[in-house]
């Protein structure tokens, strides 16, 4: 393994390709760490290495800064530090920080650089070295696509190790025992008559020495925790009700405050009427924010009650007011003057279209809200010098910012405590609860304001997933796919998201182009287009972002053309697939399901392939076609991550990805009428009933050469598996989501 401190060839890309193009940082600046938040507010006698671990006389404590919304990446981050530091489960606790440059996300620059995840090329590799110098120059904190574990695979583990040399020294310096004769386990260092000095014990010779960086990181045949079945750190806590979210901040002379902007997004407030809100019990006050209006009371309940007494008149939507005028403009989309970028053009499809059996058709997948269990919160307090925020977020650093121009402090004075959320899917990327709540704690200076959402205002208010439409052809011949060509129309997920935080994004936008440009195969003739349609409804990231368009678009028609074509679904993707490592993810997932084994009568199976966030992940689902509906009895997933940290967090994070993506398929959309969403509860957009739901059998191989995340992958593939094997169990092919609109399920 290599050294902490040396001269990596990604950190030589970095450089070179910064030179090269002109770029205004260089590989001193790019190489030259952050200095350490922890020793900002350091007790006497407690000792931190680095950005991620302190050790005092007390206890230990790991800092796990990527946000915990109930995928497990506190505990796994917590798993690698743990790993090099010798230290078990039980003997520390965790704290996800304050907002930092220190923690900027590595990751993140590998899906945003416009290359195949596929592509190793020096082109690709000095893109994602010159994108990965930008987002550490910009201290870019952030949680999202699937980038916690990439990043943190190997920072993390070099954090414990170097915490563990330097407890090592301070053993050293304390005893007069060589550091080579030295061992750590178990939060100790032992000494060579197997005597120990818990590291607690040793805090403060620590404190007083430089951290030893010299260090090697263990092979994997000496890891202890990565790769073996763990119990989650938070899941007692979770099961006893005793976690603590943002929703159950409870501060000193705390009041409640609930919010009814315009449910026409982005609409203005042009008169109200809270006479009568006024009068309810509990109510302290009323007042106005950007776009609506708040209640102060003093519980949340009264206040939600209250606030939706109020007579409200409010101004027209910025976008299209009714939904098929929403379908209409994506298919006025497809031409040139939309085109945001040609991403694949191979061979010659044109030619190759008129010379074999061509399809053609058209698909669509809807808007679709996050709905997380937790509604939206936070808990702001005002005062002269200082902000602070309770809140669970995915984007600390820029929320600070934000804040801090309502308020008019400086960044620096906007401190953030951070909190487990109860479920995100991209919706706690966004920032306009805590903007509302900043807007009211700033009226009311000196006072804790909790804002929280009611659930039909948490729906009205969802910037949900984009809307999205493709029109696909291609050609088979001889019993093979020979050609395809795939179009796309979306609005910009990226322009819209980003837009919110004044924040613009050059160039095309990879996200109406993802799960189907960047996919493995060998097509001979292949052509995808991706066009940008004007700006409609607001949306954001939703979880896997475009590939959950993209995956079913490019996958269902595929399914097509290899019927068409006489094929195996499986085998004809296995034979059009040139990556290798997605090749083993589709023949083991035939393994797994025993593909080609014969089905009871009205059943069908159907398989999906996706490669999202660098992770090829193929499903297989086999369903029943009963008098009463479908019923969904089974489904296997393979996954390729090139590491899996926890085998069991692995599968049930799959398992709950797949249980979320056919939900979702099954039965959910966004719709607008006179510029309002439909949709105003969890009974407007239900997902998968407990009894509907299937045995889910999960594989993670261990193949690739990148440590990827998982979080996301297992969801653009349930949505194409899905009604490919509706079509195999009766024949009907259905281009369009939800898929109640023309199946019952059962």
């Amino acid at each position: 393994m290599g050294k902490v401190g040396k001269i990596a060839r990604r950190s030589f890309l970095i450089g070179a390709a910064a030179v090269a193009g002109g770029v205004a940082f260089g590989v001193y600046k790019v190489r030259t760490p952050y200095e350490n938040p922890l020793k900002n507010d350091l007790a006497d006698g407690a000792a931190t290495f680095n950005p991620w671990v302190v050790i005092d006389g007390n206890g230990i404590t790991l800092i796990t800064p990527h946000g915990d919304k109930g995928q497990g990446v506190a505990h796994a981050q917590a798993a690698l530090i743990a790993e090099e530091l010798d230290v078990e489960f039980g003997q520390f606790q965790i704290d996800f920080g304050k907002p930092d440059k220190a923690y900027w996300n590595r990751a993140l620059a590998a899906d945003g650089a416009p290359f195949m995840a596929t592509d190793e090329s020096f082109a690709a590799e000095a893109t994602r070295g010159v994108m990965g110098g930008m987002m550490k120059l910009l201290g870019m904190q952030l949680t999202g696509g699937s980038t916690a574990m990439p990043d943190s695979f190997d920072k993390l583990r070099e954090a414990g190790a170097v915490a563990r040399e330097t407890l090592k020294l301070a053993a050293s310096t304390k005893t007069g025992v060589p550091v080579a004769q030295l061992k750590t386990a178990q939060g100790a260092v032992i000494l060579p008559d197997g005597s120990t000095l818990a590291y607690t014990d040793l805090a403060a010779e620590a404190a007083e020495l430089e951290p030893v960086t010299d260090i090697r990181l263990r092979a994997p045949a000496q890891w202890r925790l990565i790769g073996k079945p763990m119990n989650r750190i938070d899941m007692v806590a979770k099961s006893t009700g005793t976690l603590a979210y943002g929703i159950d901040v409870d501060i000193d002379g705390m009041v409640h405050a609930a919010v009814m902007c315009n449910p026409r997004q982005g609409g203005a407030l042009l008169s109200y009427d809270a006479g009568a809100a006024k009068g309810m019990r509990g109510v302290q006050e009323v007042v106005e924010v950007t776009g609506g209006v708040a209640v102060i009371a003093d519980n949340t309940w009264r206040a939600i009650q209250a606030v939706q007494a109020i007579d409200a008149e409010w101004g027209e939507a910025p976008y299209p007011a009714e939904q098929e005028d929403h379908w209409a403009a994506l298919e006025a989309s497809f031409n040139e003057t939309h085109l945001d970028k040609e991403w694949r053009n191979e061979g010659d499809v044109s030619a190759a279209l008129a010379s074999g059996k061509a399809v053609e058709a058209e698909y669509r997948v809807p808007y679709v809200a996050h709905a997380p269990l937790e509604p939206l919160n936070a808990t702001v307090l005002v005062e002269d010098d200082k902000v602070t925020v309770w809140t669970g977020h995915q984007i600390p650093r820029m929320l600070q910012d934000l804040v801090a121009k309502i308020t008019g402090h400086s960044a620096a004075q906007v401190d953030l405590v951070n909190h487990f959320m109860g479920g995100s899917f991209g919706h706690r990327l966004e920032f306009k609860h805590v903007e509302l709540a900043a807007e009211i704690a700033n009226q009311m200076r000196g006072t804790p304001v909790k804002l929280t959402y009611s659930r039909e205002e948490d729906f009205a208010h969802d910037y949900p997933r984009h809307i999205g439409m493709a029109r696909g052809s291609g050609a088979v011949k001889d019993g093979k796919v020979i050609a395809m060509d795939l179009e796309v129309a979306t609005p910009s997920v990226v322009a819209s998201q980003m837009g919110r935080a004044g924040v613009t994004v050059p160039g095309p936008d990879m996200q109406i182009a993802a799960g189907a440009w960047n996919n493995p195969y060998g097509l001979e003739n292949f052509r995808m287009r991706a066009y940008r349609a004007p700006e409609l409804a607001p949306v954001s990231s939703w979880r896997s972002v475009g590939a959950s368009a993209g995956g079913f678009f490019f996958d269902s028609l595929l399914d097509e053309l290899i019927h068409e074509a006489g094929a195996d679904p499986l085998e004809e993707r296995i034979r059009l697939m040139q990556h290798d490592v997605s090749r083993k993810v589709l023949e083991a997932v035939g393994e797994m399901s025993n593909w080609g084994s014969p089905l009871g009568p009205n059943k069908g199976r159907g398989v999906a392939f996706v490669e999202s966030f660098g992770v090829p992940t193929a499903e297989v689902i086999e369903v029943t076609n009963t008098e009463d509906g479908i019923t969904i009895d089974k489904v296997w997933v393979a996954a390729d991550v090139g590491t899996v940290i926890d085998p069991v967090n692995f599968e049930n994070l799959v398992q709950g990805g797949v249980v979320f993506a056919l939900g979702h398929a099954m039965n959910s959309e966004i719709t607008y009428s006179d510029g309002m969403a439909e949709q105003a509860n969890y009974w407007d957009a239900e997902g998968m009933r407990m009894m509907q739901c299937p045995e889910i059998m999960v594989r993670g191989l261990e193949n690739g050469s990148a440590v990827r995340g998982v979080g996301e992958p297992p969801i653009p593939p349930a949505a194409p598996a899905l009604a490919n094997a509706i079509f195999a169990a009766t024949g009907q092919r259905i281009r369009e989501l939800p898929l109640y609109h023309h199946v019952d399920f059962v």
